[in-house]
C-alpha cells in the first residue's frame, strides 16, 4: 500500500519488505542460470548483502512491533530469528566456496529454499497482520525506518552478532561501515 505525503509518495513497510523479498530471490534466481563464475558470484555477493540489511533492518523495527502488538508477536519473532540465523549460517558457507564448485550451487539453491520459505511465512501470516494492527501511517513510517537502516546496516553475515534491537542500533552501523569499507577493498559487489 502507497500512502501519499506531502514530500511524494512513501512505501509501507510491508511493500518494501515484499520488494525486499522479490529482489533476493530473483538474485538467487539469476545465480543460478548463468554459468559465468564471475558473475555468479557477484550476483550472490549482491544478494546476501541485500538479505543482511533487510533482517537487520527487520530486527531493528518491524520485529520489536510485532512482540509489542501482534497476538503470538513473541514466538513468531522467535521463529523468525531462528529463520535468520539458518539463512545466515548458508551465506557465511558461501564465503569460503568457489563460484565454480558444485558445492557452491548447492548452497545457492539451499539459501534461495530458505529465503523463500521465509518470505511466504512472512506474506502470507505476518504480514497480514502488520496490516490489521497498524495503521496505514504507522506501516508507512515503519517503512522509513526500515529504509534508514538498510543504509547502515551490515553487508556481510557474522552468525555471532546477537538479534537485538539494541545490538543493531547502537554497534550495527560500525559494524556496517567496516563492512562496506571491506567490500570496496576486496572489489566485493554489494548492490
Amino acid at each position: 500500500m502507497t500512502v501519499q505525503t506531502g514530500a511524494g509518495s512513501s512505501s509501507d513497510v510491508v511493500d518494501i519488505l515484499t520488494t525486499d523479498h522479490r529482489e533476493m530471490l530473483d538474485l538467487l534466481s539469476q545465480a543460478e542460470r548463468t554459468t559465468d563464475t564471475d558473475q555468479r558470484r557477484d550476483l550472490v555477493e549482491t544478494a546476501i548483502a541485500e538479505v543482511m540489511r533487510h533482517a537487520v533492518a527487520e530486527e531493528m523495527y518491524v520485529y520489536p512491533a510485532m512482540e509489542k502488538h501482534l497476538p503470538n508477536g513473541t514466538e513468531e519473532v522467535e521463529h523468525d530469528k531462528q529463520e535468520h540465523d539458518e539463512i545466515v549460517r548458508v551465506m557465511k558457507q558461501l564465503e569460503d566456496v568457489d563460484a565454480s564448485s558444485p558445492k557452491f550451487m548447492e548452497l545457492v539453491k539451499e539459501l534461495k529454499k530458505q529465503l523463500d520459505h521465509h518470505a511466504d511465512d512472512e506474506e502470507s501470516d505476518q504480514f497480514p497482520k502488520l496490516r490489521a494492527h497498524f495503521s496505514s501511517e504507522q506501516l508507512v513510517d515503519m517503512g522509513s525506518k526500515v529504509e534508514n537502516a538498510k543504509k547502515l546496516a551490515p553487508t556481510r553475515p557474522h552468525p555471532s552478532a546477537p538479534h537485538s534491537e539494541l545490538f543493531h542500533k547502537s554497534v550495527g552501523p560500525g559494524v556496517g561501515m567496516v563492512d562496506r569499507l571491506m567490500d570496496k577493498l576486496k572489489g566485493r559487489h554489494t548492490g
